[in-house]
């Protein structure tokens, strides 16, 4: 964060960004849902820490939202557009770092472990839906607008993703 908070000093000089006070804000509101989409994706806390840089760095030069929700889910978007381009560089690719999971992950009793580790092991698109639909609560339309898919694809992401949890998990008590 205090890396975050040097970029934001160094580009305030440009016109179109926004006030330090308006980037402030939008960390102090977002930052905990911003930290979880990138750790679902990264899982190695020095990838999440360079998302989360760029998606603020983004921020700051986005014009105004219609409201709080658009403003949201904008950020849910370019998030999740960050990790994919950071999965998919040339770097990523062929070089294997250590994983760092366990180091990152906050302390959680070994249910939500079990969870949070099936969880992980769902393809990116389920995770994404899973996360929006348990954990942000969003509806499956908010969800396809974000996304930009249409409803079914979500829908049928939501039961592919849990069908997978089902059997991962050994359970059918997960509806």
């Amino acid at each position: 964060a205090k890396q975050l908070e040097f970029s934001i000093l160094r580009i305030r000089d440009e016109e179109t960004m926004r006030s330090e006070e308006e980037l402030r804000t939008a960390i102090h509101r977002y930052a905990d849902m911003i930290r979880k989409i990138c750790f679902i994706h990264m899982k190695q806390e020095s990838d999440v820490d360079d998302v989360f840089q760029s998606v603020f760095l983004k921020y700051a030069k986005q014009s105004s939202f219609h409201d709080d929700e658009h403003e949201k889910a904008w950020l849910i978007r370019v998030t999740i557009n960050e990790c994919h381009d950071t999965l998919t560089t040339w770097f990523r690719r062929k070089v294997i770092l250590s994983d760092e999971l366990e180091s990152y992950a906050p302390s959680v009793t070994s249910m939500h472990s079990t969870m949070l580790d099936a969880v992980l092991h769902l393809k990116p698109n389920y995770r994404n839906v899973i996360y929006l639909y348990y954990y942000e609560g969003y509806k499956i339309r908010e969800i396809a607008d974000i996304l930009q898919k249409k409803e079914n694809t979500i829908h049928t992401w939501l039961k592919r993703a849990k069908d997978d949890l089902k059997i991962m998990l050994g359970g059918d008590d997960l509806d």
